[in-house]
């Protein structure tokens, strides 16, 4: 395959309850239906709070499985739960096993790798992350065996939580350590992954768009297809837009669009909450 051509989507936060985010999804189903990718990748949070509220599975499900293009998913804090940081309050709902097994039965495997034109492309749960649940331990025994047969291929990583916020040393704030994937975890996926040629690390979560290179990896922070944060409650890190991103890539090289697909709005958290 001489070109390979991947859309991500990220933090869809669909449920019932707010029609405002199933439209700003619909127009992105449309957007996906009129460019036909080769593949999307929900990057996490297809859901609302499926711990909470198990139907906004059973929602997100019949909503994605209607695209048309074929998908791959991975876990958000609002899918299985939040991991622990070192800092800051313990998770209201903190990621279970449980809650991992009842993802994989809406979406399948929260963990995969795949390779296309000339890249290795591998998909992380960034919830599991510092944990110390058996998921945990058995994706980083995977993930070692993943990076030892890229044999020198490129390697694209996806993922919810972003890595970083500027470098891998970046210290944990009790205000933002949720954002990003917690210590000692991320020291250690980081070394891992200082083993292969990664290009690209793909996330989701904070529902800003960003795009920055650190060193020789670009970081891509895809925003929220549902909703944006006022600044009262996130500061602005880079742009507060609903959209997504697109990816194409060729042997040894690729390029990002960001993109807005036509009718989507804007909606923000504050009026959202309001509404219902």
């Amino acid at each position: 395959m001489p070109e390979f051509r991947l859309t991500q989507i990220s933090d869809t936060h669909l449920t019932r309850r707010y029609p405002k985010l199933t439209d700003n999804f619909l127009r992105v189903s449309d957007y996906i239906d009129a460019t036909r990718p080769d593949l999307v990748v929900n990057s996490g949070d297809l859901a609302w709070d499926a711990p909470t509220n198990p139907d906004d599975f059973e929602f997100a499900r019949e909503l994605h499985t209607a695209l048309p293009a074929p998908c791959r998913y991975l876990p958000g804090n609002h899918d299985v739960g939040d991991n622990p940081t070192g800092l800051g309050p313990v998770p209201t709902s903190p990621v279970t096993e449980p809650s991992l097994q009842a993802f994989r039965a809406h979406f399948g495997e929260d963990r995969w790798r795949f390779e296309a034109a000339g890249w290795c492309f591998i998909g992380l749960n960034s919830m599991v992350m510092n944990t110390n649940l058996a998921s945990e331990a058995e994706q980083f025994d995977w993930l070692a065996q993943q990076l030892a047969s890229a044999y020198g291929k490129p390697v694209a990583l996806f993922l919810h939580k972003p890595l970083f916020l500027n470098t891998p040393d970046d210290a944990e704030l009790a205000g933002t350590a949720i954002r990003y994937v917690p210590m000692p975890a991320r020291s250690r996926l980081v070394e891992m992954l200082g083993a292969v040629d990664l290009r690209l690390v793909a996330s989701g979560h904070v529902h800003q768009r960003r795009d920055f290179t650190f060193r020789h990896t670009r970081q891509v922070w895809a925003p929220s297809v549902g909703f944006i944060i006022p600044d009262r409650k996130q500061e602005v890190i880079g742009a507060k837009e609903v959209g997504l991103v697109e990816y194409r890539f060729q042997p040894d090289a690729f390029e990002v669009r960001h993109v807005r697909a036509p009718g989507q709005v804007d909606v923000d958290l504050d009026s959202l909450l309001r509404s219902s």
